[in-house]
């Protein structure tokens, strides 16, 4: 199958914690990122999400970093109970970016290279 994604997806273990903009109340929902790019973020979760609605997160990358972002589900698919969403970055700032192009260097480096 021909890739045709325009930035190579990282994987990433974290947690996001979503609250639905724009609500008075929130919910904060665990999840497990699958992959994650410059442009957005795949991840699973037992709770239904609404597709082409906008989320707050709170994504825990690889330094155990917080960064604090805006989503917005793109495609979703269910497998049992668990629901796997694909979202979008939403006015992420630039340097936020650069720290996961950051990350992609070093994952190639170190796949190209091995764990030396």
């Amino acid at each position: 199958m021909d890739n045709r994604r325009r930035t190579k997806r990282l994987d990433l273990a974290g947690e996001i914690l979503l609250k639905e903009i724009g609500g008075e109340s929130f919910e904060t929902v665990e999840i497990t990122i699958t992959d994650a790019s410059r442009d957005g973020v795949g991840f699973s979760t037992n709770k239904q999400l609404t597709i082409g609605a906008n989320y707050e997160a709170n994504l825990t990358i690889w330094t155990k970093e917080v960064l604090h972002v805006f989503i917005q589900i793109v495609r979703a698919s269910k497998n049992g109970d668990t629901f796997h969403y694909g979202s979008m970055f939403v006015g992420m700032p630039e340097d936020m970016k650069a720290r996961i192009d950051v990350y992609s260097t070093i994952q190639e480096y170190t796949e190209k290279n091995g764990d030396k």
